[in-house]
């Protein structure tokens, strides 16, 4: 672990990681995926994306840190950049829980750096949701051909679950299964949750699907990303949720 204020250059591997470094200390940053979209603007290097990055760019960037996540980013690449002599942290993030205990180690102990009031004001917020009435039993799409959703042990499904709604595939032994579109349609669910990232999911293109269902389109930065935009989520969800047509 760097002493406080050691880190100097940093890789960012996840778009969600890049956004929290860059609303904490955005001098820190010095090459960032071709994925990383928040905030606009940012004048680091691109280094590839999250699956395929360059490896040999990164290395010759020397940076003190990377910073990645052990479901965006593979193995291979990260032992490549280890085996370069690069020190490379790993994040894990499954619930809201851990999303906030792996920013605070990503910032504070990884990066050196003071805890940012963002991610207090964050965890205020969440603190703050209380669905109300029953929970609304929805399939939540990620992906169309082939149909993927939601299963279980995921960050989005559990946000959701703090917002009132009860994913149906939660208790799937796969954590994005394959799941036929006319099971989905027979499923039992009274929602269909479809977000913007990592299929584009548009008014145009996924509500079809599902003629007999509401449909709530939400903004997948604030149902995948822990950063910054979690002070914002549960509001931007919820309204989501509570507006589907």
């Amino acid at each position: 672990m760097s002493p406080r204020g050691a880190v100097r250059r940093v890789v960012s591997l996840v778009p969600s990681l890049t956004e929290a470094v860059a609303a904490t200390a955005p001098e820190l940053l010095v090459g960032v995926t071709d994925w990383c979209t928040h905030p606009a603007g940012l004048g680091a290097v691109r280094i590839g994306g999250t699956k395929n990055p360059d490896t040999a760019r990164i290395a010759a960037l020397a940076p003190d840190l990377v910073i990645a996540n052990e479901e965006e980013n593979r193995e291979p690449d990260l032992r490549a950049l280890r085996s370069a002599g690069l020190r490379v942290l790993v994040t894990e993030v499954r619930t809201l829980e851990q999303a906030f205990t792996e920013l605070d180690r990503v910032l504070v102990a990884g990066c050196g750096l003071p805890r940012p009031d963002w991610l207090d004001e964050a965890r205020d917020a969440w603190r703050d949701v209380r669905p109300g009435g029953s929970a609304r039993r929805a399939v939540v799409p990620v992906w169309r051909r082939p149909w993927m959703v939601l299963g279980r042990d995921t960050f989005a499904g559990d946000l959701l679950s703090r917002l009132g709604v009860r994913q149906l595939y939660a208790a799937h032994p796969e954590r994005y299964p394959r799941i036929p579109l006319e099971e989905l349609r027979t499923s039992g669910a009274e929602l269909v949750v479809l977000p913007d990232e990592p299929y584009r999911f548009t008014a145009q293109d996924g509500p079809e699907a599902f003629p007999d269902l509401p449909a709530a389109l939400v903004s997948g930065r604030h149902l995948t990303w822990y950063g910054p935009s979690l002070t914002e989520a549960p509001a931007v969800l919820g309204h989501a949720l509570a507006t589907a047509g």
